[in-house]
C-alpha cells in the first residue's frame, strides 16, 4: 500500500494502523497472501533441528544430506517471504527477518561448518561424559557423593580421555568441573539440549566458535578446560582485547544489571514511542510535506521542516537510532533473566553461568579509536557476527588467501555487509508499509563496506606519513567522532527512512504506557492500555496446514 502526496493527511498513527489491518484482511480474503501461521511457519528450522538430532559421524551419506536440508530451509524461507503475511507490525517485519536469518544461520552451521564434527561447548562433566573409562566411580566416604571427575580418566602422560557413549544423565543432573562437550550421542535429551543451544546461541558464548567481540571464560574455567580435555581440546581462542563486551562475574550482578536495563528500557521505549507519534515522519509519511496544525508539536515540526531541514534530519536519525538501540537492549535482557531466574531443567547446567551473558554492546571507545570499523565490529551488537563471517572464511580458505591481506579484508567486508543488507531488505519487504527494501535498506549496508575499506587505507597512509604520531590521541578521537557521525548523517537516512516508511514505529512496544496514561499521547485514543485488539488469533483454513495461530 502506498500514499500519494494528494492523499488526505491522516489524523494520527491510529488511522494508518487501521488501514494496514484492513489491507491485510483484504489480501488474506482475496488469496493474495496466506496468513503466517504458527507452528507451520517454523517448519524450515524444524527440519534443520531434526537433522542435527540424528548422529551422522559414521554415515557419510547422511552427512552430505546437509546440503538438502539447506536447500529445504532456503526454499521454505523464499515461500514464506513471497506468499505469507502477518497482521501486526512487528511480526510482519519478523517474517522476513527470521526467514532470511534461518537461511544464513543454517548455512553457517551446516554448509560453512559441519556442526556435529566442528563444534563443542563448555559443559559440566558429570552426567555428560558417562562413566569413567579406565577406573570405577570414586565415592566421597563422608558425603557419599560421586567424584567430580566421573566420566573422565587420565593416562600416564596426564592426557584426559572422555567417554560420551555411556552418558545417561540429562541437563538437570549435571555437576562437577567443566570440559569441552562435543556432539553427544546419548541420552537423547542431552543431544536435544546441545542442538537447541547451538541453534539459539548466535554469538557463541560458551562455544569453541565464540566471536572475538565476546570476552573469554574466566581463568578458572579456562584452567579446568585445559586440565580436563588435553588433546581433545578444540580449536578456539581465549584472547582478550579492549573492544570486547563487558562480562559479569556473579549471577546476582547479572540479574541486577539486566533487571535494571529492562526497567530503564521499558520506560525509555514508552517515552520514545509517545514522542515519535507526535511526528508524522514516524507514522511512515516520509515523503509527505507536513501541513500546519493546531497541535503545537505538529506546528513546531512544520516550522522546523521548512526553515531548519538539517535539524529535522538530525532529529529523525537520532530518535531512530535511540529507538532501535533501546528496543534491542531491552529484548536482549530477557534471555539472561529467563535462564537465571525461571525454574527450568537447566538450572544445574553451564547455561546459567554469568559469563555466558555479556552485554550486547561493546565499549564506545572502539568507535573513537577505530572509526566505522570499530562501530560495526565491536560497538554495535554482534548478534549476526559469526554467521556473517563464515561465507568469507570459506571462500578465503578455498582461494588460499592470507587472512590479513587486503583482498581477504575486502572479501570479508563485502560478503558480511551484503548478507546483512539482504537480511534487513528481506525484513523490509514483508513489513506492512510501502517500504523500499533494495534501494534503501540494502543500499545502506552495501555502502558500509567500501567506506570501511577506504577508512583503513587512509589511516594507514596517515600513519606511514607520520601524521598519526604527531596528533595527540584525544585529537584523533575527536576527528574520528566527527567523521563517523558525518558519514551516518549522510547515509543513515537510507535505513531510517525505510524503517519509518514501512511502519516499524507503529508497533506498540509496551502493554501499559505511563506517559500516554498521564495525557502526553498524540491522539485522544492513546491511554494507559496499549495492546488493544487481537494480538494473536486462531485461524482455521480449509486444510490442516492452513490452520494455526496467526499473528
Amino acid at each position: 500500500m502506498s500514499f500519494a502526496p494528494s492523499d488526505p493527511w491522516p489524523r494520527s498513527h491510529h488511522d494508518l494502523l487501521e488501514q494496514y489491518y484492513a489491507e491485510y484482511e483484504r489480501q488474506i480474503a482475496s488469496g493474495e497472501y496466506r496468513p503466517f501461521l504458527y507452528p507451520w511457519g517454523m517448519l524450515g528450522a524444524l527440519v534443520a533441528i531434526v537433522y542435527l538430532l540424528i548422529p551422522h559421524q559414521d554415515r557419510p551419506w547422511l552427512r552430505h544430506c546437509r546440503y538438502l536440508v539447506f536447500a529445504w530451509v532456503t526454499g521454505f524461507a523464499i515461500y514464506t517471504v513471497l506468499y505469507t503475511k502477518a497482521r501486526l507490525i512487528a511480526p510482519s517485519f519478523g517474517v522476513g527477518l527470521l526467514s532470511a536469518w534461518s537461511v544464513v544461520w543454517v548455512g553457517a552451521i551446516l554448509i560453512c561448518n559441519d556442526a556435529q564434527a566442528d563444534f563443542m561447548r563448555i559443559e559440566k562433566m558429570r552426567g555428560v561424559f558417562g562413566a569413567p573409562t579406565d577406573k570405577p566411580k570414586e565415592k566421597d566416604t563422608i558425603n557419599h557423593t560421586e567424584s567430580p571427575h566421573e566420566g573422565i580418566s587420565k593416562h600416564e602422560n596426564g592426557d584426559v580421555k572422555l567417554s560420551l557413549s555411556k552418558a545417561t544423565a540429562g541437563p538437570s543432573d549435571r555437576d562437577g568441573q567443566f570440559a569441552w562437550q562435543p556432539y553427544p550421542l546419548t541420552p537423547f535429551i542431552e543431544r536435544l539440549d546441545w542442538v537447541l543451544d547451538l541453534f539459539c546461541n548466535f554469538r557463541g558464548a560458551g562455544w569453541n566458535w565464540r566471536t572475538s567481540a565476546l570476552p573469554p571464560p574466566p581463568k578458572w574455567i579456562q584452567e579446568q578446560l585445559r586440565q580436563n580435555c588435553g588433546p581433545n581440546t578444540p580449536k578456539h581462542s581465549f584472547k582478550t582485547h579492549a573492544g570486547q563486551a563487558k562480562s559479569y562475574t556473579t549471577r546476582s550482578q547479572l540479574i541486577q544489571a539486566n533487571l535494571k536495563a529492562l526497567l530503564k528500557g521499558y520506560l525509555a521505549l514508552d517515552a520514545l514511542k509517545t514522542l515519535m507519534m507526535w511526528d508524522p515522519y514516524f507514522w511512515g509519511l516520509v515523503d509527505h510535506t507536513p501541513s500546519p496544525s493546531s497541535h503545537l508539536p505538529l506546528t513546531l515540526y512544520f516550522l522546523l521542516h521548512h526553515h531548519h531541514p538539517r535539524i529535522t534530519h538530525i532529529y529523525h536519525l537520532l530518535l531512530s537510532m535511540l529507538a532501535v538501540k533501546t528496543a534491542l537492549e531491552t529484548i536482549f535482557t530477557l534471555g539472561p533473566l529467563a535462564s537465571c531466574i525461571l525454574p527450568t531443567p537447566y538450572r544445574h547446567t553451564a547455561r546459567t553461568l554469568p559469563f555466558l551473558y555479556p552485554t550486547p554492546w561493546g565499549p564506545f571507545s572502539t568507535v573513537l579509536d577505530h572509526g566505522l570499523a570499530g562501530w560495526w565490529s565491536n560497538w554495535w551488537h554482534q548478534t549476526f557476527r559469526f554467521a556473517l563471517d563464515q561465507p568469507s572464511r570459506v571462500l578465503r580458505e578455498h582461494w588460499d588467501l592470507h587472512k590479513h591481506s587486503l583482498r581477504s579484508r575486502l572479501l570479508q567486508l563485502v560478503t558480511a555487509f551484503t548478507v546483512s543488507g539482504i537480511l534487513h531488505a528481506t525484513a523490509s519487504s514483508t513489513i506492512s508499509g510501502p517500504s523500499r527494501p533494495w534501494s534503501a535498506s540494502f543500499a545502506f549496508f552495501a555502502v558500509q563496506a567500501p567506506a570501511i575499506l577506504l577508512e583503513g587505507c587512509v589511516r594507514r597512509a596517515l600513519e606511514s606519513c607520520g601524521v598519526g604520531r604527531r596528533v595527540p590521541r584525544w585529537g584523533k578521537r575527536v576527528l574520528t567522532l566527527i567523521y563517523v557521525h558525518v558519514w551516518f548523517y549522510s547515509t543513515a537516512h537510507l535505513l531510517c527512512d525505510d524503517f519509518a516508511r514501512g511502519g516499524i514505529w507503529l508497533f506498540e512496544p509496551v502493554p501499559v504506557s505511563v506517559f500516554r496514561g498521564l495525557g502526553f499521547g498524540a491522539d485522544e485514543r492513546d491511554g494507559w492500555w496499549c495492546w488493544g485488539g487481537p494480538l494473536v488469533r486462531w485461524h482455521r483454513g480449509e486444510r490442516w496446514w492452513d490452520t494455526g495461530i496467526a499473528f
